[in-house]
């Protein structure tokens, strides 16, 4: 099956741009997807995985840019959605020259794409690719970069949530609230840290014990439960903040949450998932609207590299807008009698629509909060 008719799995027009490189010198075998500049230039993260074959590698990164896509558009930011794979064992494949090499592909697509970490990837990582390349966001601060966007993934599901509150309970508030937090690694540990400041009673699982106990030493009345339990135990909220997929048929019949809304990528596992959750009166936040703010966070520096540089302060106005967004794709599902994950589709499909119709007029797309 040719590229192009990959593209027709995902049920879309397709991609347009996918890009392969090779450098034998260092090893280098990446995959770069453009799922559409319509909105401004495509922003999405390099993940360094070992994948079992070239065709899940394609697959993984089709999907994941597609996504990216809608997440940008759905948030209101003036990006587009791409996303990269490097083939390979980031703990023994990496290297400074394969690094150095992948950095000259993305400076050879003069700016369509613009990278940032993920899975296997790291700010330190960033910095070496950007001594090849502009095109590079997510760097450290000390080189003028937005650094570690775990900080504002978390805020942003953390507005989320308070959307989620007000349209479930009238108040757009955690407190008083049991949230159940599934992977409490770098966003999840935060998001923690937003959830009791706000007043909740938390209860956290994750598969390393190290990381349940740095959540538990946040403050005295964290609880803990165990990977297998938590999904279903009593509670307000389930975050999932783990690996993607955790939302499944079986979970369905037994979440006791009235809200499932977190950080992780791809939560459900099947689309028809979205449609089980509002048969039995669970709320669920599409998962790329809740986690924007990493996006927002890179896509700042992104946005401003030639007039002045990253604001944290910006981008953390920014992702408060992300409380908005939610408060809008539900009043969207309403209206329109349908799932929230289907109105998020929606939105973002039309935004990238009226660029395409337009594109001389959208690019200057707001950021959440107002600004550009």
């Amino acid at each position: 099956m040719s590229v192009f008719d990959r593209n027709d799995d995902l049920g879309d027009a397709g991609h347009e741009q996918v890009v392969f490189c090779q450098d034998r010198a260092s090893g280098l075998r990446a995959i770069i997807a453009i799922y559409s500049t319509a909105l401004g230039p495509a922003l999405g993260g390099t993940r360094f995985y070992p994948y079992a074959s070239e065709a899940d590698a394609l697959t993984d990164v089709l999907r994941l840019s597609r996504a990216m896509a809608y997440k940008a558009a759905c948030a209101g930011v003036a990006l587009g959605g791409g996303k990269a794979v490097i083939l390979g064992d980031p703990a023994r494949d990496k290297s400074e020259e394969l690094l150095r090499a992948y950095g000259r592909f993305v400076q050879s697509l003069g700016g369509r794409y613009y990278t940032a970490c993920d899975v296997g990837t790291s700010v330190p990582d960033m910095d070496v690719m950007a001594s090849e390349s502009v095109f590079v966001t997510g760097r450290s601060p000390e080189a003028g970069g937005a650094g570690d966007s775990a900080v504002l993934t978390a805020y942003g599901v953390f507005q989320a949530m308070r959307a989620a509150a007000t349209h479930t309970w009238g108040e757009p508030t955690l407190r008083g609230r049991r949230v159940a937090v599934e992977g409490v690694g770098k966003v999840g540990l935060h998001l923690v840290e937003h959830l009791l400041a706000d007043g909740a009673a938390v209860v956290v699982s994750d598969v390393m014990p190290a990381a349940v106990e740095r959540a538990r030493a946040l403050a005295p009345e964290v609880e803990s439960a165990s990977v297998e339990v938590l999904p279903t135990v009593d509670a307000d909220v389930f975050a999932p903040c783990a690996l993607g997929g955790s939302v499944d048929e079986a979970l369905v019949s037994a979440v006791q949450s009235r809200v499932v809304c977190g950080a992780a990528n791809n939560q459900l596992t099947s689309p028809s998932i979205a449609g089980a959750l509002a048969a039995r009166g669970v709320l669920f936040v599409p998962d790329y609207v809740a986690n924007a703010g990493g996006l927002i966070q890179v896509g700042d520096e992104a946005l401003h590299a030639g007039s002045g540089g990253f604001s944290f302060e910006r981008a953390e106005a920014a992702a408060s807008g992300i409380y908005d967004t939610v408060l809008e794709v539900l009043a969207t599902a309403e209206r329109e009698q349908t799932t929230p994950a289907a109105a998020a589709d929606r939105i973002a499909e039309r935004r990238m629509a009226e660029a395409e119709s337009d594109p001389a007029g959208s690019r200057g797309l707001r950021l959440p909060g107002g600004t550009r």
